[in-house]
């Protein structure tokens, strides 16, 4: 079995990405039967051979990759053939296992390039993949199928655009937007609220707002990130989030609970701040809750066409114990303390069974999407 690990990538979560990698490189490295291919995706979008044996040292040291931009080692794409080297040879896959985290990787557009090139891909396809990088769209469709979110606004930067035609600042016009969005909280659920950019994930770009004076900040904020932002109200609520692994039938393990620290799951805690917080697995729930939240969560996760795995993340209240769905991360974190393999293994599937389950998903997918017949009128 051939497969090729793709990471790093053209996000904000670029050195997530990496660092998620190296562990799933070690895994698949140390198994017999596969012959790995590491690709490095570089800020500017340019795809780069890598040398195993040094980015095994590093992982194994570091615990992360890196990126060798080596031109002769640069990479090409061939639709509906693969991917070449700088020479033009084509690079034998079964599979792609992208690692990749935020834009362009884990919305769509690598998916959509390894349809094209004719790739089984690892994961969610174009379709699932958007909708589960897209935050409100995702939320849309929950509610169409009556599931619960958290109430919501949403606010776009073509209200920027237009105040900046007449000369204003940029702070001017996101002070505007910021007076229009503060008087809807106020007509809907008020303050706090949460502004978050709505296509990015590991908590880039989130504020914690508690009255309408911090509103104009955190808009610019989320702007730099994204050109919609979703403001949610804040609910006294724990954070519960469930594994998903499967494809037409998928199958959920015991939900775990995130406990932490800071005001709230930020990226420094996720990622940086190794007491940043507590992660509880399974979560202390009762047998019935558990069970509704499995439930609740498979259920989003068929509704937006999600493939292979997924990282549900929902909001258990305290006083009222109502489940509201908070999103879908249809490529999770990887890294050492990520919930995702953490809830799965604690569900009596190792790191090693894990990945290869994956790789099996992914190659039911391709056989799927290969029986279709295109010219079919």
């Amino acid at each position: 079995m051939k497969v090729i690990v793709l990471y790093g990538g053209q996000s904000q979560e670029h050195q997530v990405s990496c660092v998620s990698a190296a562990g799933v490189v070690q895994e698949l490295a140390g198994m017999a039967d596969l012959s790995l291919t590491l690709v490095g995706i570089t800020l500017e979008g340019r795809w780069f051979l890598q040398d195993q044996a040094e980015q095994l040292r590093r992982a194994r040291e570091e615990g992360t990759l890196g990126i060798t931009p080596d031109p002769r080692a640069l990479l090409g794409l061939r639709p509906g053939e693969g991917i070449v080297d700088a020479e033009g040879t084509l690079l034998a896959a079964d599979c792609v296992f992208p690692v990749l985290h935020g834009a362009c990787g884990e919305d769509g557009t690598v998916q959509g390039l390894l349809e094209m090139c004719h790739l089984p891909c690892v994961g969610s396809g174009v379709t699932g993949s958007a909708l589960g990088m897209d935050k409100i769209r995702a939320k849309q469709i929950w509610e169409q199928r009556g599931l619960p979110v958290v109430p919501y606004i949403t606010v776009n930067d073509r209200s920027l655009d237009g105040w900046s035609v007449d000369g204003r600042s940029v702070g001017d016009c996101t002070a505007g937007v910021a007076r229009d969005a503060a008087e809807r909280i106020a007509g809907t659920f008020g303050f706090p609220v949460f502004v978050k950019p709505n296509a990015a994930g590991s908590s880039v770009g989130i504020t914690r707002v508690e009255a309408p004076e911090g509103l104009a900040a955190a808009l610019e904020r989320a702007f730099r990130v994204d050109g919609t932002v979703l403001i949610e109200q804040a609910l006294a609520v724990r954070e519960i989030e469930t594994a998903v692994l499967g494809n037409q039938d998928p199958r959920t393990f015991p939900p775990g609970e995130v406990i932490p620290s800071h005001q709230f799951y930020d990226y420094e805690a996720k990622y940086t701040d190794p007491e940043g917080a507590a992660l509880k697995i399974p979560a202390d729930l009762e047998p019935a809750l558990a069970q509704r939240i499995r439930d609740i969560s498979r259920e989003a996760f068929c509704a937006v066409d999600a493939a292979g795995l997924a990282r549900v993340d929902c909001f258990l209240h305290r006083e009222t114990g109502e489940v509201y769905l908070n999103e879908i991360n249809t490529l999770p974190g990887f890294t050492p303390i990520s919930m995702y393999p953490k809830m799965v293994q604690a569900g009596g599937v190792t790191y090693a069974e894990l990945l290869r389950e994956l790789i099996s998903l992914a190659l039911e997918r391709a056989r799927h999407r290969s029986a279709r017949d295109y010219r079919a009128r």
